[in-house]
């Protein structure tokens, strides 16, 4: 039986994918599929070949708004607008020379260290703050938008999706033949039935010869748009680098969509895409001074962002000099003295933490008592969280209000965490707010970003003796600081700049 790929290639004109399908199925599913394949080829714009999907343009740009709401929704954006707009502006001018410069394209940039970029149907790009870090001109940055666009102008996505859809014809024919029978909605239900799929197919990738047409397809917009289609290579090979520096480091492969098994300047096919796209005179080329590209990359976030390590925290507060963290109730106020937090809430409730050396081998629970002089707590429970050991409950106060306390032992310290309610009719709400902060008290994690503990990048310029192994030595990096110097700057797994090249350091 022909496979599932030959119904889709590329390769046939539609006419031809139909004949196939007859030759290779049952006459029940051979009116199905046929149906079905005599309705869904389309000519690929890009490519001007046949292909079978199963949405029409407008359908496709539905998915991608109803998709794109989704990955904002769920993924953290990295917000700096300047180098948004500065991306844009570069993914605008790959659009203008591209097979549908119709589509209204939206750049988005994920606030992860991931090196990885993506992209939906309709004209949704993405690239990842981890990927931007990587490329070393606006060609590089060029060629991986270029490349996201052609599998927009290609409709790899949307092939996929068919091929998928023929596989549930395969798999489940009584359902199918019903559905034709009766009218309902095989082809135009899609749109209900998707889910973050779609997104996470971009992600992975779209198979080896999928990802090359990209690759040419890119490479050839990058001409038209008057960059250096070599750029394509260069790029390709700084995430190889990266992907084969991962599989040496933690013995896992994986990389930007599934990279070559062989290295990108010994592969033929890729090479040959790259070539038959054309080689600019020096007059030709667009961008020849990276300077704009340096000063929009100066500054940039290395490794996890304190954003995105604490999206779902949206309070959380940091005390670096003793080392804790917790979260206060949402739109609490919050204001520090070196060694004490109070946040204060709109009707005036409010949670206080200081610190003190802890002196005396007592319970949590005596040290309230006799420390504190608080005797008749009520709601007394003990507190054991993140490895840690400590007391709560409430007390009247001699004004008729109530108070939370509790203390937390960490190390050598007792934490006096000290909740004031003020609004009596809703004391029960504010004491729950309280005790569920009071929970998430804990000691900052040593993989954890803090407040002035981001990593970003500074540019040089190198000097006649420069060498990554004597920068490395003070680096704050903390892992691997010489090779990821080297991945940065696309000197893995040797070589060295010349006097006077710009070259990414991390402060």
């Amino acid at each position: 039986m022909a496979s599932l790929e030959t119904l889709s290639t590329a390769n046939f004109p539609c006419s031809v994918l139909i004949a196939r399908s007859w030759r290779v199925t049952a006459v029940l599913l051979l009116g199905a599929l046929t149906m079905i394949l005599a309705t869904s080829c389309a000519m690929n714009p890009a490519t001007g070949r046949g292909n079978m999907v199963l949405m029409t343009e407008n359908g496709e740009k539905k998915i991608g708004e109803e998709e794109h709401q989704k990955v904002i929704d769920s993924m953290p954006i990295y917000e700096d607008e300047e180098l948004l707009a500065y991306v844009t502006g570069v993914g605008n001018r790959i659009v203008g020379v591209s097979h549908r410069d119709d589509l209204d394209y939206q750049f988005t940039i994920i606030d992860s260290p991931e090196i990885n970029a993506f992209a939906l149907p309709g004209g949704y790009v993405y690239i990842n703050r981890g990927l931007l870090t990587y490329t070393n001109s606006e060609a590089e940055l060029a060629a991986v938008l270029a490349h996201e666009i052609g599998h927009i102008t290609a409709r790899h996505g949307v092939q996929q999706h068919a091929r998928g859809k023929v596989a549930n014809v395969v798999s489940s024919v009584g359902g199918v033949v019903a559905a034709v029978a009766t009218g309902s909605g095989y082809i135009g239900s899609q749109i209900s039935e998707v889910t973050s799929i779609w997104a996470q197919a971009g992600l992975s990738g779209y198979g080896r010869d999928a990802e090359l047409e990209a690759d040419s397809l890119g490479a050839d917009y990058l001409y038209k748009a008057g960059y250096d289609p070599a750029a394509m290579i260069e790029v390709i090979t700084t995430l190889k680098n990266q992907e084969d520096f991962k599989r040496r480091v933690t013995g896992e492969g994986g990389g930007y969509h599934g990279l070559f098994a062989s290295h990108p300047r010994n592969d033929t096919r890729l090479q040959q895409a790259i070539a038959n796209a054309g080689k600019l005179d020096s007059d030709q080329v667009l961008e020849v001074d990276d300077e704009n590209f340096r000063n929009q990359l100066e500054g940039l976030l290395i490794g996890v962002s304190r954003a995105s390590q604490s999206r779902d925290d949206r309070n959380r507060y940091y005390q670096t000099l003793l080392s804790y963290t917790m979260i206060f109730p949402d739109q609490w106020e919050v204001s520090e003295t070196t060694t004490t937090v109070t946040a204060v809430g709109v009707d005036n409730d409010s949670l206080n933490v200081s610190a003190q050396r802890l002196q005396d081998n007592i319970e949590p629970r005596v040290f309230i008592a006799e420390k504190l002089g608080i005797k008749n707590l009520q709601k007394s429970g003990a507190l054991s969280q993140y490895r840690l050991l400590g007391h709560t409950g409430v007390v009247e106060t001699e004004d008729g209000g109530m108070e939370r306390v509790a203390v937390i032992y960490m190390g050598a310290r007792v934490f006096i965490l000290r909740g004031s309610i003020s609004n009596i009719e809703a004391a029960e709400e504010i004491d729950r707010q309280l005790l569920a902060s009071i929970r998430t008290f804990r000691a900052i994690q040593r993989s954890e970003i803090t407040p002035g503990s981001e990593l970003k990048i500074t540019y040089v310029q190198a000097s006649e003796f420069f060498d990554f192994a004597t920068v490395a030595r003070d680096s704050k990096l903390a892992s691997y600081p010489e090779e990821t110097l080297r991945l940065l700057n696309g000197y893995y797994p040797r070589g060295l700049p010349e006097k006077g090249d710009w070259v990414k350091l991390v402060d």
